[in-house]
């Protein structure tokens, strides 16, 4: 009996490696997080928009390699267009959170997500942070990244694109 738990726990590990507890179809779980600005930012106040969760944290090598392009190829080619951005910063406090956007030259913002109580609305608690949400106007998830993948990269681009097109 005891095998066959360990079997079954590793078969569901390999299901989902990817730590997401939230799918594809799903409304997406509403939350209210403070701006590295000090603003208010509540997901269902953008229902009507295109928005995409960006979690992340300073010390993650793989955010920093990927927060330039969702800067450069996303949100600078979309802002205007009706596409809203927050990067949740998990567990950092509000110093560290505002040195990180500076050097790592972003421009859309970065919440605060204490006890990383955001993305366990999202994922595993113990799973790694480099991960994506992107959400439609009606506040349903359409799309799931996790780590920067060039090629998964360009889905998403490409499905935003399509998304913030459709007025």
């Amino acid at each position: 009996m005891f095998s066959i738990l360990i079997t079954c726990k590793c078969s569901i590990a390999q299901d989902d490696d990817r730590g997401y507890i939230v799918e594809v179809g799903q409304m997406a779980p509403d939350f209210t997080v403070t701006t590295a600005d000090q603003k208010t930012f509540k997901l269902s106040d953008y229902r009507g928009k295109i928005v995409m969760l960006q979690f992340t944290a300073s010390w993650c090598s793989v955010c920093r390699k990927e927060m330039p392009h969702i800067e450069n190829e996303i949100w600078q080619p979309l802002k205007d267009k009706g596409l809203v951005v927050v990067g949740i910063d998990r567990d950092e406090p509000l110093e560290v959170v505002q040195e990180f956007a500076k050097k790592i030259k972003v421009t859309y913002p970065l919440a605060l997500d204490p006890k990383a109580e955001v993305f366990s609305k999202y994922a595993l608690k113990e799973a790694g942070v480099t991960r994506n949400v992107i959400i439609d106007r009606d506040g349903k998830i359409v799309f799931l990244t996790r780590l920067y993948q060039v090629k998964e990269f360009n889905e998403m681009k490409t499905l935003i694109a399509s998304l913030v097109s459709q007025n």
